[in-house]
C-alpha cells in the first residue's frame, strides 16, 4: 500500500516552511504523497485567532494545486468539533482502505503527545515520522518502535511570524507560495484593513 504522510495544521497561513518540509519527506522517505490536513479548530489553539477554515483551505489549495505529490484534505470539516487526530485517522482509514497513513510531526509535538486524546491508540496503530525542532528531542517516546526520526532541515519560519509581520505593514511575500501571498494581499488578510 502506498504510504501517505499526514501533515496536520491550522495553516494560518500555509508558508514555504510547510512546503519545504513536505517536499523533504516525499523525496527522502518512503512516503509517496503528503496530505495537508487543515484543522478547522484545533483543541490546542484559540479559535478567535484563526481565519475561517475555508479561507485557510483555499490557501493550501493555492499552494499545492500544481504539485502532484501534495494535496489538501478537509476531512476534519465534516467531523464533529473539536477535531481530534485519533478520530480523523479512523475516518481516513475507513475512507481510504488502500492507503497506509503516517503522521508527520515535529519533535516538540511528540514530546507532548500524551496531551492528545487517545494518544496510546495513535502510537500503537500508526507510524510517526518526526522532524527536528530546536529545543526538543522527542521526549519519552523518541525510541518507540513506531516513531522514526527524519533528519529534515530546521525551518525557522512560523505562521505567527508571518501574521505579525503583515499586521505591522511588512512585506512577507517570500515566506509564502506566490499565489498565497497574492491572495493575502488582495483580501487584505491579517490586517485591520478591509478587502477592496
Amino acid at each position: 500500500m502506498p504510504k501517505i504522510g499526514l501533515f496536520f495544521g491550522s495553516f494560518n497561513p500555509i508558508h514555504i516552511g510547510h512546503l519545504i518540509m513536505a517536499e523533504y519527506f516525499v523525496e527522502n522517505t518512503d512516503l509517496k504523497e503528503v496530505w495537508f490536513v487543515v484543522s478547522p479548530n484545533s483543541p490546542m489553539k484559540k479559535k478567535e485567532s484563526l481565519l475561517s477554515e475555508h479561507q485557510r483551505l483555499y490557501m493550501v489549495n493555492l499552494a499545492v494545486e500544481d504539485d502532484a505529490r501534495f494535496r489538501s484534505c478537509d476531512i476534519e470539516f465534516h467531523l464533529s468539533l473539536p477535531s481530534y487526530t485519533c478520530h480523523t485517522l479512523v475516518h481516513l482509514q475507513e475512507k481510504y482502505p488502500d492507503k497506509e497513513f503516517v503522521l508527520i510531526m515535529g519533535e516538540d509535538n511528540l514530546e507532548t503527545i500524551e496531551k492528545w486524546k487517545n494518544y496510546e491508540f495513535i502510537l500503537e496503530n500508526f507510524s510517526i515520522y518526526a522532524y527536528p525542532r530546536i529545543g526538543s528531542d522527542g521526549g519519552k517516546y523518541k525510541n518507540h518502535p513506531h516513531v522514526k526520526f527524519v533528519d529534515a532541515p530546521y525551518i525557522g519560519i512560523s505562521a505567527t511570524m508571518i501574521r505579525n509581520g503583515i499586521a505591522e505593514g511588512k512585506t512577507m511575500h517570500y515566506f509564502m507560495h506566490p499565489k498565497v501571498a497574492q491572495f493575502i494581499d488582495e483580501m487584505r488578510l491579517y490586517t485591520k484593513k478591509k478587502p477592496l
